[in-house]
């Protein structure tokens, strides 16, 4: 009886030791990846054996993604900035430990692993929790939230309790179009000082206050700050959508979409009062009403079916509505 307890609690001490030379060896070589690129490369292999086979008693944030200029993934390459952004404001923060790693998988590099994990679509951002398989949740919700590192720090936060301060590199692009924007204007008001009756000119005024408004209810500021894709391309059908088909996110192409029609029905609304008004003959004034009509009909009914079709279920339609 003795012998046999010596024997189990040998066997017991002997697997202990190999459970923790092999984590040991496991963070060792993750701490080592991490220290050379922030975000760790991984294929198929390397997938396996430090992810998906225990022992691990780290997270692992995985993008999932299609890089290759043959894949023609625009979306990919966005995303992949804002992904870069966000492990290198990890790793070179104070707070870093070895809790959380982040990495990438390839389609051309670990196609097996797509296969593993039935994933059909890029890019894909999936946590891989230190204990238990990942739930629904550990699924990045991409189409509503965005990809923008700031909404990515959100989520890895309430998924690992890891609090990241996203630190952009300094970006000289917007500072110097305003710098060189304002010379522009500056150079303009030099060169007419002695004629500035534009800046008390109304119509220059009500246009720029009309494009300020379009570019805003346009939904601008919304990408802005949730950085969606353009446009979503369907791998399986090739198939683009421009339009997103729920009310609660939107495509940078929508925007422009959503900001045409708006414009266009504004200029319909402006031919008509101009119509109504205007000292000109009754034959430019007939054409200038017909054109209005019909810039108002054509583009509010397909502003209508936009609605339509992010609102499900909304009841009221106009002409092609």
């Amino acid at each position: 009886r003795t012998g046999w307890k010596s024997v189990v609690s040998g066997r017991l001490l002997a697997f202990l030791f190999c459970f923790w030379t092999l984590l040991s060896e496991k963070l060792t070589q993750m701490m080592e990846w991490a220290s050379k690129r922030s975000v760790i490369r991984m294929n198929g292999d390397k997938f396996r054996r430090f992810v998906k086979a225990p022992p691990r008693n780290y997270s692992v944030v995985i993008m999932f993604t299609a890089l290759q200029p043959q894949r023609q993934c625009g979306v990919c390459r966005q995303a992949d900035e804002e992904f870069q952004v966000l492990a290198n404001s990890w790793r070179y923060s104070s707070a870093f430990t070895n809790k959380v790693f982040f990495a990438s998988v390839d389609f051309d590099e670990g196609s097996d692993v797509f296969q593993m994990l039935s994933m059909n679509s890029a890019p894909t951002f999936l946590h891989f929790p230190s204990k238990g398989k990942p739930r629904r949740s550990d699924t990045y919700e991409l189409q509503v939230r965005g990809f923008a590192a700031e909404q990515l720090a959100r989520w890895v936060a309430d998924r690992t309790d890891v609090q990241i301060r996203v630190i952009r590199p300094p970006n000289y692009a917007g500072p110097l179009l305003l710098g060189f924007l304002l010379a522009v204007i500056g150079g303009l008001a030099y060169l007419r000082r002695h004629n500035l009756e534009f800046l008390f000119n109304k119509n220059v005024w009500a246009f720029s206050a009309l494009c300020f408004v379009l570019i805003m209810t346009s939904g601008q500021m919304w990408n802005h700050i949730r950085g969606p894709p353009y446009a979503h391309k369907n791998p399986s059908t090739g198939q683009v959508s421009y339009i997103h088909g729920s009310s609660q996110a939107q495509f940078v192409a929508e925007t422009h979409i959503v900001l045409l029609f708006n414009a266009a029905i504004t200029m319909g609304m402006v031919l008509l009062c101009e119509a109504a008004t205007s000292d000109m003959d009754i034959g430019k004034r007939k054409i200038m009403c017909v054109a209005g009509i019909g810039l108002v009909m054509l583009f509010f009914s397909w502003l209508l079916s936009i609605f339509r079709a992010k609102y499900h279920g909304y009841p009221y339609s106009f002409l092609m509505g």
